[in-house]
């Protein structure tokens, strides 16, 4: 008889029936059969805004939860699955052995002074999953001092999202709804491995930035920026121009230790204006003079190839080791709007990683690490495996 799996995923698509609810979620817990639930994710859509916490209580009791966190989205993750219809909810369940995972809210806090720190030992911090409300919320005030609190780890998780014609979102911990602020969740006695794909491909020629002022590039490699941006443009093939228009980038590199750069090690911006008669360029960013730039390129091929690589990068790291789960926050511009099918990155983790139960959702920003350091990002899929120890050496990262 084969051993019931370290993590387990559904959703539940028939709207408010407590009674369906409740053997649902009985039915879930029983497909992780004596191993312990270590923690569980949930995902909402905004069809149970007014019934979250009678939710929470149910989801938490029945399948006997003892850490529940998560957020509001229109769309979710389920496996290989990517549910875009506004509707249900989904529940992950994961027992990680040896694993520690600890709970931290994250209240409204003055960017100005840093939000208070858990009592948390930074180096037993293998990585942290965060889930924050957007509209209400300096998401990128609040990484920003986290990292400062715990440099090096990595974050992942991303921004609720609600219905499209109202700026609210919910975020969830155990019984609690949070209507500003968020949760953090960081975990100790498991590796925590995944990958950040934003979507883009570099084009061009690598550059040094010589000259900027703030977000403004006024020279690369000694030369005005948008000469080197038209230039780049000018020297693509015929296809690549056609898909281009519209759709250029920044690629800033961030770990400048390294000898070569390849997908995944540029952190990619939009470039917000060009000014024709200073050369500079404006991105959405504070690049610094030294740094090395790279324009990138963005739609459904260009997204489509990344993620293929980076999964195949990300299967080789693991190596041999358990997978215990995952969870998949994917760029509400991403699914079927960008690639005209369902199930693209959702499909694809499974395709090339296996059958490891994954829950996440479409959400309005995701966090995770390119390079030392982590960022919110948009167009993004951000992956998280929990993961255990490497089997021999070979496997180490």
């Amino acid at each position: 008889m084969n051993e019931p799996a370290h993590s387990i995923a559904g959703r539940w698509a028939g709207g408010w029936d407590e009674s369906g609810l409740r053997a649902w979620a009985e039915s879930l817990r029983r497909g992780l059969g004596s191993r312990p639930v270590t923690f569980g994710l949930v995902f909402m859509a905004p069809e149970y805004f007014e019934r979250a916490e009678a939710l929470l209580e149910l989801l938490r009791v029945h399948a006997q939860i003892p850490l529940l966190a998560g957020c509001s989205s229109p769309g979710l993750v389920v496996d290989g699955r990517e549910h875009e219809d506004g509707r249900g909810l989904a529940l992950a369940l994961y027992s990680l052995p040896e694993a520690t995972v600890q709970a931290h809210v994250v209240e409204p806090f003055d960017p100005e002074s840093p939000p208070p720190k858990p009592a948390w030992a930074a180096q037993s911090l293998t990585g942290c999953l965060a889930f924050l409300e957007p509209f209400q919320t300096d998401a990128e005030a609040w990484l920003e001092a986290w990292q400062a609190q715990f440099p090096g780890v990595p974050v992942y998780g991303g921004l609720a999202a609600g219905p499209s014609v109202e700026a609210r979102a919910q975020v969830y911990l155990d019984g609690r709804v949070i209507s500003q602020g968020g949760v953090v969740l960081g975990f100790s006695g498991v590796r925590l491995l995944g990958l950040v794909a934003q979507g883009c491909t570099p084009v061009g020629e690598e550059w040094t930035i010589t000259r900027v002022e703030g977000n403004l590039i006024h020279r690369i490699g000694n030369r005005p920026a948008v000469t080197v941006l038209e230039e780049t443009f000018e020297h693509l093939r015929d296809t690549l121009k056609r898909r281009s228009r519209g759709n250029f980038f920044a690629g800033l590199v961030v770990d400048e230790y390294q000898e070569e750069h390849h997908r995944g090690d540029f952190l990619v911006r939009n470039l917000v204006g060009a000014d024709p008669e200073t050369g500079a360029l404006a991105v959405a960013a504070l690049p610094r003079a030294g740094q090395t730039l790279q324009f990138q390129l963005r739609d459904a091929a260009s997204a489509d190839e990344e993620i293929r690589t980076l999964l195949g990068r990300l299967r080789d790291r693991v190596g041999r080791a358990h997978i215990y789960g995952g969870c998949l926050c994917l760029c509400n511009g991403r699914g079927s709007g960008l690639f005209g099918e369902p199930d693209h990155d959702a499909a694809l983790v499974r395709q090339i990683l296996g059958p490891h139960a994954t829950a996440g959702f479409f959400g309005n920003g995701e966090f995770g690490p390119v390079g030392p350091r982590s960022f919110l990002h948009g167009y993004t899929a951000s992956l998280v495996l929990f993961a255990g120890p490497p089997r021999d050496e070979d496997d180490e990262l």
